[in-house]
């Protein structure tokens, strides 16, 4: 039996709509916007209903937010389209990172790259991994798996770099 937008939405809005605002900017981008942002992926996907892949709904879901997100912050902040060449590109303050206690974390946190920050996100928050985590980052599964690897080595070494920088701080 064919799956139903209807289904997939009742499965995984909540979080979709988690993803996207954890990803705004708490102070300039009130809980509408969260609401506006995951009502266009949505929408989205409806219109390309016969291309999610069945059985990595949510991936593809996170995929398209990332992409909603992205026109969002240029269309807020006036950069033209042709000015950014990369999603990853794009600095995405996370309202998480705000909460951060540990402050050789969150340093060694602020010194990733927001793609390393996102697939980090992808994987502890959204809990995906394998195929999931390859399909929401639009990369093949032994790519998404080297991201990860990649993200955890680079903040390993960022956390160790703060350490010897103040040795007090624990």
């Amino acid at each position: 039996m064919p799956r139903s937008l209807e289904s997939i939405f009742d499965a995984h809005a909540v979080a979709v709509h988690r993803y996207v605002y954890r990803r705004l900017d708490a102070a300039s981008d009130p809980r509408g916007t969260a609401d506006d942002v995951t009502a266009e992926v949505f929408l989205i996907a409806w219109q390309k209903r016969d291309d999610i892949p069945e059985g990595a709904e949510l991936p593809w879901l996170y995929a398209v937010a990332r992409r909603v997100l992205a026109n969002h912050r240029r269309r807020r902040t006036d950069i033209p389209v042709g000015d950014i060449e990369d999603l990853d590109a794009i600095d995405d303050r996370d309202p998480a990172d705000l909460v951060t206690t540990d402050l050789a974390l969150a340093a060694a946190w602020g010194r990733l790259s927001p793609r390393d920050r996102e697939v980090l996100r992808l994987s502890a928050w959204e809990g995906l991994t394998g195929a999931g985590l390859a399909a929401a980052l639009d990369v093949s599964v032994g790519g998404g798996a080297a991201a990860l690897s990649r993200a955890r080595s680079r903040l390993t070494e960022e956390i160790r770099a703060e350490d010897v920088q103040d040795p007090g701080t624990s």
